[in-house]
């Protein structure tokens, strides 16, 4: 599907860069043309800065998007979801991010999470990257305790693992 968007601003680059930032950020597009975080109203302005491209992109993505059916589903439908990552080492949080060999097998986030689990360690949060929106998809794991040096021996011995880190 990320293919599919981007195929359809093949033709300007500084138009990809403004999907790619709606997409990774999960903001949406109001029936206005504005770009929006749940209610709150984002300057095309502060746009533009983030990803070095004139406003004028700005409006003329957002206006593409609304034009075209698909795109105006997607991107008035899409929110952002919070995550604690980046607020593990305030809360003293551990991160567990994993690297598989293909992102696209079935069954990895089932695997991982239960390995886990049955091992006695509490998951806080789970964030799984798409493989169509970025390269190099990987697995994070937010929990509230150390994660033993057996278990990450047992997670990285997992056919499908090619690498792990703890953040």
């Amino acid at each position: 599907m990320f293919d599919e968007i981007m195929e359809k601003f093949e033709g300007s680059p500084s138009q990809q860069a403004v999907i790619r930032l709606l997409l990774e950020r999960g903001f949406s597009v109001s029936d206005e043309g504005r770009v929006v975080s749940g209610g709150i109203e984002i300057p095309n302005t502060g746009i533009a800065r983030e990803i070095d491209v004139d406003r004028r992109v700005v409006d003329s993505t957002t206006d593409a998007i609304l034009e075209d059916g698909e795109l105006r589903r997607i991107f008035q439908n899409i929110s952002q979801v919070p995550s604690l990552m980046d607020l593990a080492p305030v809360l003293d949080l551990t991160v567990l991010s994993i690297e598989v060999d293909d992102p696209d097998a079935e069954g990895i986030v089932a695997t991982v999470t239960g390995v886990v689990a049955d091992r006695g360690v509490s998951i806080r949060q789970t964030i799984s990257e798409d493989p169509e929106f970025t390269d190099e998809p990987r697995l994070y794991l937010v929990t509230d305790q150390d994660i033993p040096g057996s278990l990450i021996t047992e997670l990285r011995d997992l056919p499908f693992v090619r690498s792990i880190e703890l953040q």
